[in-house]
């Protein structure tokens, strides 16, 4: 027992003088910085991140102050993002500096990480490069309602990688940006008008210009059809049950279920004033005996 407990002594001091000779060099190295030089350095850096943090905020404010005429929430958004990043990417390479990294072996590090990367995830990289498209070309912003491989949606969010949108039923849809820049994109927003255009039968036997003074009565009762441009009626050929026509309208993004019900509602109104007959498919049977 005598040898075991010795044992363990002479194992406890060795460790105890092991830990108090690391704890004595970190002391010495911590003490290696503690003087004016590298206090004043110190200094020095809290101010010029403090001085940068001031100038950062004061160019979004800045931004933020631009009056709509001169800019649009788009840009805005824009300019603000790669203010953000640039902020980002100059306070880490100034603390880097300040530790004696140098930025040459960074941009060389970051090169062939980058090669790597790149071959890694093609997806994302792909993503990223189109979403630099994306945000700078102006094609969308937030609030339009697009239409992207069959996805009708209203743009919630732009992102480097994706846009996000909610759809009609109030769902959310990821639309990576390389989708929205190898196909084809439908802005139903990007202009301050739309036009609507409707179609509906007449029967052979009435008179046509009739029907075509009655159809272009018809936008009139709509409240939210714009007068410029005018609507316009027309015939749009001859079918099995009756003739075509067809009436288109001018409106507001926002008014398109509005316009669309009144005027549908307008068209059977307008019809039944003058008498005129909608026709419909009707099937005719005879029983042989």
């Amino acid at each position: 027992m005598n040898e075991t407990e010795n044992s363990i002594t002479t194992a406890a001091e060795a460790v105890g003088e092991s830990f108090i000779e690391h704890t004595s060099t970190f002391i010495a190295w911590v003490k290696s910085f503690l003087n004016w030089g590298n206090l004043f350095k110190v200094i020095g850096a809290v101010i010029i991140l403090f001085i940068l943090w001031i100038v950062y905020r004061v160019i979004l404010k800045a931004i933020k102050k631009v009056p709509a005429e001169k800019t649009t929430p788009h840009r805005q958004m824009i300019i603000t993002r790669f203010i953000k990043y640039l902020f980002y990417i100059v306070i880490v390479m100034y603390v880097l500096s300040l530790f004696g990294v140098k930025l040459s072996a960074i941009w060389g590090a970051a090169g062939i990480a980058g090669v790597a990367i790149g071959f890694a995830a093609q997806t994302s990289v792909s993503n990223l490069i189109s979403g630099l498209f994306v945000l700078t070309e102006g094609s969308l912003k937030v609030g339009d309602t697009i239409i992207v491989n069959g996805v009708t949606g209203i743009v919630d969010s732009i992102n480097l990688i994706s846009v996000r949108v909610h759809t009609l039923d109030n769902e959310m849809v990821r639309i990576p940006n390389s989708s929205i820049i190898n196909t084809n994109l439908m802005n139903k927003s990007y202009h301050n008008k739309r036009r609507l255009t409707l179609s509906i039968s007449i029967s052979y036997d009435t008179d046509m210009k009739t029907a075509l003074e009655a159809l272009s009565k018809a936008p009139s009762l709509c409240p939210t059809v714009l007068d410029n441009p005018a609507p316009a009626v027309w015939f749009d050929g001859f079918a099995d049950s009756g003739i075509n026509m067809t009436v288109a309208v001018w409106f507001k993004p926002d008014d398109f279920l509005k316009t669309k019900n009144d005027l549908y509602i307008a068209m059977k109104q307008v019809f039944d004033e003058a008498g005129i007959e909608i026709p419909f498919n009707q099937l005719d049977v005879k029983i042989k005996k």
